[in-house]
């Protein structure tokens, strides 16, 4: 992008500055040695937050691309982090680790996340789903919503699930996220029984015929009540999702 050619065609009427911040937003990009685009403007331009995945990435590359993306934004969000990366990371900035989600959060000085009044709620069927809530969690809180979670309430005991969910509701959650293994049964009771959204999550746990998330997946994809699903252990996907609903819902409040 020409931006001496950008704003002499604001300055000459041609295009206002609405068009101007839009054409910068989807263009500033900035390219790290041939490894990676940083795009600094993504929380800006769709809510969501840019998050750095951690598997895969060499230890020395990942520093690299979280500390180029710190020069642009107050937050860098790093997720599924392994041991050795944290510590690499660790030795270079000041990191708050989340060791259950497994996401690094690095900041610039004493930056903070502004609270936007949306609200969300997390629920789990069972402890082995606590990793992947935990990931949504985070994300979510990292967007500026508040977060309650009500955790081991699956369908083998479901009547632990009507306590906490009644107090969630008198909350004001704004949409529900779901995690659940094995046959995944319980987005679509929660969806049954409350009036906001609610985004299933199926885990990878289980054994056998449908283990690895298979079988959730694929009963959540059958709900009879209506329920968005994203992918097996996509706990990102999820708390971004649902604090972007959250997030539109809260600004929506703040002009009535």
């Amino acid at each position: 992008m020409d931006l001496t050619r950008l704003l002499e065609n604001v300055k000459t009427g041609k295009i206002d500055i609405d068009d101007a911040l839009k054409q910068i937003r989807i263009s500033n990009i900035h390219t790290l040695d041939n490894v990676a685009c940083i795009d600094p403007h993504r929380m800006k331009r769709t809510g969501i937050p840019e998050a750095i995945y951690g598997p895969g990435k060499a230890i020395d590359d990942l520093v690299c691309i979280a500390l180029s993306h710190l020069e642009h934004e107050t937050t860098v969000i790093i997720t599924r982090v392994s041991d050795e990366q944290l510590e690499a990371l660790q030795q270079k900035h000041p990191v708050e680790w989340n060791r259950s989600a497994r996401i690094a959060i690095l900041r610039k000085g004493d930056s903070r996340v502004e609270s936007t009044g949306g609200v969300i709620g997390i629920i789990t069927a069972g402890t082995v789903d606590i990793p992947v809530a935990e990931e949504a969690k985070v994300t979510a809180m990292e967007m500026g919503v508040t977060v309650h979670t009500i955790y081991d309430v699956g369908a083998a005991g479901i009547h632990r699930l009507f306590p906490g969910l009644a107090e969630m509701v008198e909350k004001g959650v704004d949409t529900i996220v779901v995690a659940a293994g094995r046959e995944g049964t319980l987005p679509t009771i929660v969806s049954g029984l409350v009036d906001v959204p609610v985004i299933g999550v199926p885990v990878s746990s289980g054994y056998g015929a449908g283990g690895g998330g298979k079988a959730a997946l694929y009963t959540m994809l059958q709900s009879c009540s209506v329920l968005s699903v994203v992918n097996i252990d996509a706990g990102f996907v999820a708390g971004a999702y649902a604090a972007r609903i959250a997030n539109m819902l809260a600004k929506a409040r703040r002009k009535e």
